[in-house]
């Protein structure tokens, strides 16, 4: 069937409009496409990978012309809205980590001859922790290195100061390794640097630079500056006494999730055993929590304690910690704070029987350079079983009160140094001194060992012993224990002795 024509009787306007309409519904159209299209091309490009998005901003065909890539008004605009908007991209479009690859080595002519390629590094040649004074004429230069190469190769260091007016003096180093081969990837390195004089006897100033090398070739080596003293800063009158303090502690590595009260009542007891002319130096290596730093913080505000940060040490990979770098740094960086310095550990208590005191003991010990202390080991879980008792509110070595009493045994020991005399040292004693060593001393001095309490945050006492207990051998365990109250009659002075010295504190949990 035929269609009718249109009605000349329409007007011509609405001819015009109805062109207009198709023409506005093809602008319209347009512009969404383009506008998806924009959406699809920013969302793409965010969710690039780094290595991608690196590729297409910096790559080209050679031959290929610049060229600028126009885009709509309306594309631009949306995609300068959603840049501007806070939505957090997947990947940052910074550059990738350059790699720095050596160049392959042709090929050999000769099949059988073989090639042997190397890629990276397993670990550091030196990683130092720090540099000191040792005296007018010696430096000590102390860190972590590949145990492989000091154990199998013969790497050595040279010293050489460089001062600042002009002249330089060489002196060769001598290394030690003090931990005893217990270093995993890396072993605790000491260097000291002994010149035949002062190299700063002017007083100008200058630096400590050291050569550390692979091997016993010289031609391999690395260079650092290992100390640098500023024109004016050195003083002799430091290495001879009165030293600042009587006693310094140098503790191990704190770590894991120690418990608050433990030490709070181990900071306490020890502040006042060793009296107000100590020092206290304490390693944190994660263990120091806000909840343990609360309880230090009186006692670094009241001169009494120093905490060092040493986090960052878990990137190389030592013994236990790298305690063993940790007390050599602290031995040398200290080294003549004062006249003993003691080293143990946070569930660990130094004892006096028989009415001795520290000052005493220390006297007839003088013409030693380190002693050792011998261990009492205390039961971590066993108390009385006394209705009376009000266990929660009592400090940890005022109700463990039994001690495992195996004799003739070997057990760990602990032990303090004249430093001064000491040029590398270890966690149970030193084998780098000058001078003499004394082991007999448990009539003098020894120390209490509360194992495995210094991470427990719920009640100590788990075990409980009927009061036949404190006066014969009860065996736990198939291990015999003894009653031993010496620490529980001291526990009322320390916590006086806490009160009047930093206030009161909170009531263990």
């Amino acid at each position: 069937m035929r269609k009718e024509a249109v009605p000349s009787s329409i007007p011509s306007a609405a001819a015009g409009t109805t062109t207009l309409g198709k023409l506005f519904i093809c602008f319209e159209t347009k512009t969404l496409v383009t506008t998806l299209l924009a959406l699809t091309l920013v969302m793409f490009l965010w969710n690039l990978p780094p290595y991608y998005q690196n590729l297409l901003s910096t790559t080209r065909p050679c031959s290929a012309p610049i060229t600028s890539v126009s885009v709509t008004a309306s594309a631009a605009s949306v995609t300068a809205s959603l840049i501007s908007t806070n939505v957090s991209m997947p990947y940052k479009a910074n550059p990738v980590a350059k790699k720095y690859n050596t160049a392959t080595p042709p090929k050999p002519k000769d099949p059988n001859k073989r090639v042997f390629e190397s890629y990276g590094n397993a670990a550091a040649l030196f990683v130092q922790m720090g540099s000191y004074r040792g005296g007018p004429r010696t430096f000590a230069v102390v860190g972590l290195a590949s145990k492989p190469i000091h154990v199998y190769g013969k790497p050595w260091f040279k010293c050489e100061w460089i001062s600042n007016n002009g002249s330089s003096y060489r002196a060769k180093a001598y290394k030690m390794l003090p931990d005893w081969g217990y270093g995993r990837v890396y072993t605790v390195v000491v260097v000291n640097c002994t010149f035949p004089f002062n190299p700063n006897q002017d007083n100008n100033g200058g630096k400590l630079m050291v050569n550390a090398y692979y091997g016993e070739s010289q031609r391999k080596y690395e260079k650092f500056m290992a100390l640098e003293e500023s024109p004016g800063s050195y003083n002799e009158s430091k290495f001879n006494p009165p030293y600042q303090y009587e006693y310094l502690y140098c503790g191990s590595s704190l770590y894991g999730n120690l418990s608050a009260d433990r030490i709070r009542e181990w900071m306490a007891y020890h502040a006042w055993f060793f009296g107000p002319s100590s020092h206290f130096v304490f390693h944190d290596a994660g263990g120091v929590s806000p909840e343990v730093m609360a309880v230090l913080e009186p006692w670094v505000k009241a001169g009494r304690v120093t905490v060092q940060d040493i986090r960052d040490q878990a990137e190389y990979d030592g013994y236990y910690y790298n305690q063993f770098l940790v007390v050599n740094d602290c031995l040398h960086r200290y080294r003549y704070a004062a006249n003993w310095t003691f080293f143990f550990d946070v569930d660990e208590y130094i004892y006096l029987p028989n009415g001795n005191t520290l000052e005493s003991v220390l006297n007839e010990f003088s013409g030693y350079t380190q002693f050792t202390i011998q261990q009492n080991p205390m039961s971590s879980m066993l108390c009385l079983n006394g209705s009376s008792q009000e266990y929660s509110r009592q400090w940890g070595f005022e109700k463990l009160l039994f001690r495992e009493s195996r004799t003739k045994i070997r057990r760990d020991r602990k032990y303090a140094i004249q430093a001064k005399n000491a040029f590398a040292t270890g966690v149970h004693m030193s084998e780098n001194i000058v001078g003499k060593s004394l082991h007999k001393t448990e009539t003098k001095i020894h120390y209490y060992h509360y194992h495995n309490t210094i991470t427990q945050h719920q009640e100590l006492c788990r075990e409980y012993l009927p009061s036949t207990a404190v006066k014969q051998v009860t065996w736990f365990n198939k291990l015999p224990y003894v009653y031993d109250d010496n620490m529980k009659k001291l526990a009322n002075t320390i916590k006086q002795f806490e009160l009047e010295t930093i206030g009161k504190q909170p009531q263990p949990h």
